[in-house]
């Protein structure tokens, strides 16, 4: 995490209780990462989690680090590694968390008590929110998802009499001091405020030079990944699913399960991270530890959707908006027609230039709201939250079966300083490079862009025009008119005014909002900028614009506006 300060260095120790989600081993793979963070940083922290031991310690091996091994949630229920059973998540999560909730409270407050926690944190376990709260002690979830997103279609299609759980859950997160975002973000309206931070993803310990010379594999065979976290219901591997000259390593396989010498049975508690380094594609199914580690290493990733789990449809979206997805269906996965699929795979070019340090920034949050550093954005945090009800209601109104259809700006929104969230370091990155690219035309005096790409595009104009005013030879016919009249305006010696005034929807009471009326509206991302200069009234022209059409067809000036006085 960095030198810490001297003033933070005198700081006592904190104490994390960190809840971990039962579903699936994503969420405990990312939790490794903030909690490795946090004890180098000289924490401890003590993970509530199903999910085995060596996940956490084959990473972490630290007298800070304790492990309780309780479930609280139960996630969504899979039929096989393809289907989610969404009646079944239901009354699993009602009989894990809803029947015995007074007595998981009783307990969890008990616990925090007695570790005599500082923080907790949630990964994205609802009722921990709830235990932190009822204990006086402050919590933040880690997540791109929250739980009650991911039930709400369940309960479209199994009942309404199911709802309570939905609402009970997000009034869970309701009491959480704000939500790390994470990218392949989904709509998540119960958390109060957010902060995004890049991709959490776990280290590599071996090179892929290494890791094939391990495994006996040469530098000039094909290998691909196939990781699904357990395989489909009935599903045998045969030999001729690959094409010559490729080698499958395969996560998850049972103990009793016979694979051709063409494909590889990897140990229960083989390092993913390093295995997909050193493999050519991945082929397997979607979630954020596949997406995000995929994109971290470049690896094309070869998916098969899942039906009815919610989270996909983001992270797929993520996935392709940076050339690293190949869409397989179920049939020419388990009838193995995967030839295509994998020579496709190998054309791609993975573009993710993000962070990936993700855990030690969520990390430093956390130390420092911890320390009572005050992150929230109250202020923002109405039209982020608007934006995410109005895309999960696209999601429980669409038509049963049919893909979920994120909208452009959605998906491509900014984060509410103005950065890409699906890249923070990235745009981060751009932003510095553009800004640096007009810094030596303009000096600011008072005021800042904020980071705003938009703000930095448009003072990048503006240093266009001054070059047109200082080079005629790029005012040539290609120059549209507009911009030669505009670079008149200016005494570039002088100062300039910049001001931005973002665009707004307006769903109602647009009309009637000045008169004290209830409106529903939100500031987005278009806006309007304008660059003003005080000028001496005998200097202002009102017909520059006119000027330069007529100067562009080669005639003089002449008179826009005629002004009759009469007696």
């Amino acid at each position: 995490m960095g030198t810490a300060s001297v003033e933070e260095s005198k700081k006592r120790p904190l104490v994390f209780a960190y809840y971990v989600t039962g579903h699936g081993f994503g969420h405990a793979t990312r939790v490794v990462e903030v909690a490795r963070n946090l004890i180098l940083a000289g924490h401890d922290v003590h993970v509530v989690t199903g999910a085995p031991a060596f996940v956490f310690t084959s990473e972490i091996q630290s007298p800070r680090l304790f492990l309780r091994k309780v479930l609280l949630d139960c996630g969504a229920v899979q039929a096989d590694a393809l289907t989610v059973d969404r009646l079944a998540s239901l009354e699993k999560y009602s009989e894990t968390a809803v029947v015995p909730r007074a007595s998981i409270l009783a307990t969890e407050v008990e616990w925090l008590k007695s570790i005599k926690a500082d923080f907790v944190v949630s990964d994205v376990v609802p009722v921990a929110c709830r235990a932190a709260a009822d204990a006086g002690i402050p919590s933040l979830c880690i997540t791109n998802f929250s739980w009650d997103f991911i039930y709400a279609e369940y309960v479209m299609a199994a009942g309404n009499h199911h709802r309570s759980i939905v609402w009970q859950i997000a009034e869970d997160y309701s009491h959480c001091e704000f939500l790390i975002r994470l990218p392949g973000y989904c709509p998540m309206p119960a958390f109060r405020d957010i902060i995004d931070v890049p991709l959490v993803v776990r280290r590599l310990h071996k090179s892929r030079k290494e890791v094939r010379k391990e495994l006996g594999i040469g530098e000039d065979m094909k290998v691909v990944i196939l990781n699904f976290g357990g395989q489909p219901a009935g599903w045998k591997l045969k030999a001729e699913y690959l094409p010559t000259g490729w080698l499958c390593l395969v996560c998850g396989a049972s103990e009793s399960e016979k694979l051709p010498p063409n494909f590889l049975k990897l140990a229960k508690d083989a390092y993913t991270p390093d295995l997909m380094a050193a493999s050519d594609c991945m082929l397997g199914k979607i979630g954020y530890g596949t997406v995000s580690e995929a994109l971290a290493y470049k690896l094309p990733f070869v998916f098969v959707r899942r039906d009815y789990f919610n989270e996909e449809p983001f992270l797929r979206n993520m996935l392709e908006y940076y050339q690293g997805g190949v869409e397989m269906i179920r049939r020419d996965l388990l009838t193995g027609h995967w030839r295509p699929y994998l020579e496709r795979a190998m054309t791609l070019n993975p573009c993710y230039e993000g962070g990936i340090n993700g855990g030690e920034v969520a990390a430093r949050i956390l130390q420092d709201t911890a320390y009572g550093k005050n992150y929230t954005l109250d202020k923002l945090s109405g039209p982020r939250r608007l934006r995410d009800a109005i895309v999960l209601g696209y999601q429980l109104q669409r038509v049963p079966g049919r893909d979920l259809c994120i909208p452009d700006w959605y998906a491509n929104a900014e984060s509410e300083l103005g950065l890409r969230t699906g890249s923070p370091t990235a745009v981060t990155a751009e932003n510095n490079s553009l800004a640096d690219s007009f810094s030596q035309d303009f000096e600011i005096l008072h005021g800042d862009f904020l980071g705003l790409s938009d703000t930095l595009s448009f003072l990048k104009s503006l240093a266009g025009l001054d070059a047109l005013v200082d080079s005629p030879t790029k005012t040539g016919k290609h120059t549209i008119r507009e911009q030669k009249a505009a670079a008149g305006l200016f005494n570039w010696e002088e100062d300039i005014f910049v001001a931005r005034a973002p665009g707004r929807l307006d769903v109602m009471g647009g009309i009637a909002d000045y008169s004290g009326s209830l409106v529903l509206q939100m500031p987005i991302r278009e806006a309007c900028h304008v660059a003003v200069q005080k000028i001496h009234p005998s200097k202002q022209r009102l017909w520059k614009h006119a000027l330069a059409r007529q100067q562009d067809k080669g005639q003089g000036p002449t008179p826009v506006l005629q002004i009759i006085l009469q007696k």
